[in-house]
């Protein structure tokens, strides 16, 4: 007997309505994206991009842009207070601002988007930390995030290093976790639905897909919901093991 799909189907053509909604949308979000550039530059000459106004901000901004997009955001769990470091299992860019919405903090991504138009300067402006792939970037980096918690702040990784469909987790490499040895560790699992309720793959940020491509899929969507699952600290132990138990919280939350 196999296990029933519980997947979205594959999207049919788009008509008119959803083109009309697609171009609202999207004059919406360019508008929006103007008002968090004017604020961020505002923001930025006259305060310092870890303080908590301008955290307060970015979430502000992120729950607008939830808002404009037909995301419903769905928390379950309680959120750690002080500094925390932050893993999640990563389907898609929207993962970002869905997890900034719920719980402010900075991010780890990837160097990439540090080079993607305005979104990148945004991502700049607010203190989000880059990470280049390979050539022992991870260690380097995960003495940066030992710092910033150190300073009270927390950071969000994806120690999966790279994006799913959502209806697995990856191994989570334990080199990041290193800069948590001290610090307290929360999942955070993530899952897509779509306004039926099945687990939602479409909008997964994998392959080749392009940002824009992705973003003008979501816009034609009338609602999506996203589920925030956060978790209970993870035992301090050694990065492997900690690693591991993070990823099996995950797998857990998402079963």
């Amino acid at each position: 007997m196999t296990e029933p799909d519980l997947s979205a189907p594959a999207e049919a053509p788009a008509g008119p309505r959803v083109l009309a909604r697609r171009l609202w949308r999207a004059l919406r979000v360019a508008v929006h994206l103007l008002a968090g550039v004017l604020e961020a530059l505002w923001r930025r000459a006259a305060h310092d991009p870890h303080r908590a106004e301008i955290l307060q901000a970015k979430q502000r901004w992120c729950l607008r842009l939830l808002s404009i997009l037909g995301v419903e955001l769905r928390v379950h769990g309680a959120l750690r207070g002080g500094p925390v470091f932050l893993v999640a299992n990563h389907v898609s860019w929207l993962d970002i601002p869905v997890i900034a919405a719920a719980r402010p903090c900075h991010f780890l991504s990837k160097a990439e988007v540090a080079r993607w138009p305005v979104v990148g300067w945004l991502a700049r402006s607010v203190g989000t930390l880059f990470i280049r792939r390979g050539g022992g970037e991870s260690r380097r980096k995960a003495e940066e995030i030992r710092a910033h918690l150190a300073r009270g702040r927390s950071i969000l990784v994806f120690p999966e290093g790279t994006t799913t469909d959502g209806t697995g987790v990856r191994r989570f490499f334990p080199p990041l976790f290193v800069a948590a040895e001290h610090a307290t560790v929360q999942t955070v699992a993530v899952r897509y639905r779509d306004e039926a309720g099945r687990v939602d793959t479409g909008l997964a940020f994998i392959d080749d897909d392009e940002f824009h491509h992705n973003l003008w899929r979501l816009m034609g969507r009338e609602r999506v919901v996203v589920e925030l699952t956060f978790g209970t600290p993870v035992p301090a132990a050694a990065a492997r093991d900690r690693a591991r138990a993070a990823r099996e919280q995950i797998v857990a939350a998402l079963s």
